[in-house]
């Protein structure tokens, strides 16, 4: 069955068998599910998203996007899936199957369903990062644009679907 993964997890095993290890964090969060349930605290006590686990249809190919686009490595794979690391976030990738599996009784949506959110990055230069971008053979969905609240954009998809946008924050005397 498909596991969450986190930042600073260990991974071990073999084939399709993997077991997964928290690293030692310290004692504070040992009692985090404690305190989730007492009355007057917070149900989430740490504010952070450690993992996006996102649903493709070609593990490989999205694996090659997400290793040539983002120039990023593989920090776990196994026949079903392949995370990377985005700073203290994993973006975990999973083959539909498996999805089903991990979020039944939901659904898994098709593609070509339509988006429900998109992720962003924050970069200095949109436009050298879209150029970047065209180089490594990314259409682009939209920008790059200066938006009314400060930020200029652009979209486009990964293999699986999944809308990206980088956002450069403008400078207040405008653009």
């Amino acid at each position: 069955m498909p596991s969450t993964v986190e930042p600073g997890d260990e991974f071990t095993g073999s084939g399709s068998s993997v077991s997964l290890t928290r690293a030692q964090r310290g004692t504070a969060r040992d009692t985090t599910a404690e305190k989730r349930w007492a009355v007057g605290h917070a149900l989430l006590t740490d504010n952070s998203i450690g993992a996006i686990t996102m649903f493709t249809e070609d593990l490989e190919r999205s694996k090659a996007f997400y290793q040539e686009v983002f120039g990023l490595p593989v920090l776990f794979e196994d026949p079903n899936s392949a995370v990377f690391e985005f700073g203290p976030t994993v973006i975990n990738l999973l083959e539909v199957p498996a999805a089903r599996e991990l979020i039944e009784p939901g659904t898994v949506a098709a593609r070509d369903a339509g988006s429900r959110y998109q992720l962003t990055i924050g970069v200095d230069d949109a436009d050298a990062v879209c150029a970047e971008l065209a180089r490594r053979g990314v259409t682009l969905l939209n920008g790059p644009l200066d938006r009314p609240w400060g930020l200029r954009t652009a979209s486009f998809t990964d293999p699986g679907g999944h809308i990206w946008e980088i956002a450069q924050k403008l400078s207040s005397a405008g653009s």
